[in-house]
């Protein structure tokens, strides 16, 4: 028999998350059946968008939403052998059993070398974000800027480096002194931080005075306001996420982009990675690929223990990670 641990969501967020808003649960798991796989979580993933999808898809008392790494402990399917390590969608639990349908094989060539913790993260969903937002969502070319915000987190980190292997200038901005170093040794081309510029319309124009081709915007809100003005004509911006709003207890209010977005001619495209769920082999191959020859560093903020998941997450949120947040089990 095995008991697993599990995070449910005892009561909705309002405002900024609290430990008291999750409780940990005991949960008994029955015996394989022919063709499922019992599987234990190695690493699991805390992300910004569980914030408002816990919102919107979870009631109260449902297992809090979530990706591990896991290891195949018990197999009663001939796919998986036991020992295998795959990435699941199964939330925040210690052990769960699967019939092997929503499973993703770790690549074959994942070296030794690498932590398997980067499948939730620059080899992960995070990393995809970045890879399609860029080529299908903003279609960046060579000799192109691009600005990126969060851009020392999970998405954003990617974002300027896979633009500087396109060819690309490329201006992030971040939150601490710590990260904007962090940017600068990722070979950004400009960094800054934003809680410390008198005037981010003059940061931005100061990074670069000729404006953006494409922006990859992860975080919303007035930021977006001001960068909107200082994109070229026909440029791109990818609407990857919204973390300035997420814990908003009442809604921000404009100001408007449609004037900036019709003189300048402007496309602007929401998205969320799972439209290239089809494409996902490719992606995982480009990154992996990248990370193994050095072209593409990673970053990661590993919390221990499976009783730290709230913390983990509510500190993700607060903006005290650099590069990916993970939870070793």
């Amino acid at each position: 028999m095995v008991i697993a641990k599990a995070w449910v969501l005892k009561k909705h967020f309002v405002g900024f998350p609290k430990t008291s808003d999750f409780d940990l649960k005991e949960i008994e798991l029955p015996n394989l059946k022919d063709g499922e796989l019992l599987l234990e979580s190695v690493f699991l993933s805390v992300d910004p968008y569980m914030r408002p999808y816990s919102q919107r898809d979870m009631k109260e008392g449902d297992i809090m939403i979530g990706t591990q790494v896991a290891r195949i402990v018990e197999s009663k399917n001939p796919a998986f052998a036991v020992g295998a390590f795959v990435v699941g969608r199964r939330g925040w639990r210690t052990h769960f059993i699967s019939d092997g349908r929503d499973l993703q094989l770790l690549p074959s060539n994942w070296p030794e070398s690498l932590p398997k913790s980067l499948a939730l993260g620059t080899v992960g969903m995070p990393g995809l974000t970045a890879y399609f937002g860029l080529l299908e969502v903003c279609k960046m070319k060579p000799g192109e800027t691009v600005l990126v915000n969060a851009a020392a987190g999970a998405v954003g980190s990617v974002v300027g480096q896979l633009a500087k292997i396109g060819g690309c200038k490329v201006v992030g901005c971040a939150g601490s002194d710590d990260k904007v170093a962090f940017l600068k040794k990722l070979g950004f081309d400009e960094a800054f931080n934003y809680k410390t510029v008198k005037s981010l319309d003059e940061a931005l124009r100061k990074a670069s005075p000729d404006g953006y081709d494409c922006f990859f915007d992860n975080v919303g809100g007035e930021f977006a306001s001001v960068a909107i003005n200082q994109m070229k004509k026909y440029g791109r911006i990818a609407v990857c996420g919204a973390i300035s709003q997420y814990n908003d207890s009442v809604p921000q209010k404009g100001p408007y982009t449609q004037i900036p977005m019709i003189f300048q001619e402007l496309r602007m495209e929401g998205f969320i990675v799972n439209r290239w769920n089809n494409r996902r082999e490719e992606g995982v191959k480009a990154l992996l690929k990248w990370v193994m020859e050095g072209k593409v560093k990673y970053r990661e903020q590993v919390t221990e223990g499976f009783e730290n998941m709230p913390v983990a997450f509510i500190g993700m949120l607060k903006g005290e990670n650099i590069g990916k947040a993970i939870v070793k089990v």
